[in-house]
């Protein structure tokens, strides 16, 4: 028979149950942190779009009213070809506009990339620890 003292496997057991739990609150909090960055990032991101689509937008209907104007008024006598054309130039403008929007929009990588390949890390490395661990049983 063993001569341990009571409640020594049973201490190193708690004690290594507390330093996992410890362990595993590191991870969750770093995990969170990032998503958090990730988060905000994303907002200020989404802002940023929002302003510019406006901005695109105040200063191409601004554009238009003047040199409509400007154009009518200097060429009166053909106002009606001035006028279609104008409207066929700022209906081009505003679709290379869209255009241009769209791939402003487009993002390469997806939303919370660093985080998905952070907790898929955590993963691959808990698996492997618990087949080293069945494997040394």
């Amino acid at each position: 028979m063993s001569k341990t003292p009571p409640g020594t496997a049973g201490g190193s057991l708690l004690a290594s149950a507390r330093n996992s739990a410890v362990t595993l609150l590191g991870t969750v909090r770093t995990r969170l942190a990032l998503l958090g960055n990730e988060l905000k990032e994303e907002k200020q991101r989404a802002i940023h779009l929002l302003l510019l689509s406006q901005l695109l937008a105040f200063c191409v209907a601004l554009a238009v009213i003047l040199l409509v104007a400007v154009l009518v008024v200097t060429f009166w006598e053909q106002r009606i070809i001035v006028l279609a054309s104008a409207t066929a130039l700022f209906i081009a403008a505003s679709g290379v506009a869209y255009a241009a929007l769209q791939r402003a929009m487009q993002r390469p990588d997806r939303a919370f990339a660093a985080s998905l390949a952070e907790l898929s890390e955590d993963l691959h490395q808990l698996k492997r620890a618990a087949a080293d661990e069945s494997g040394a049983d």
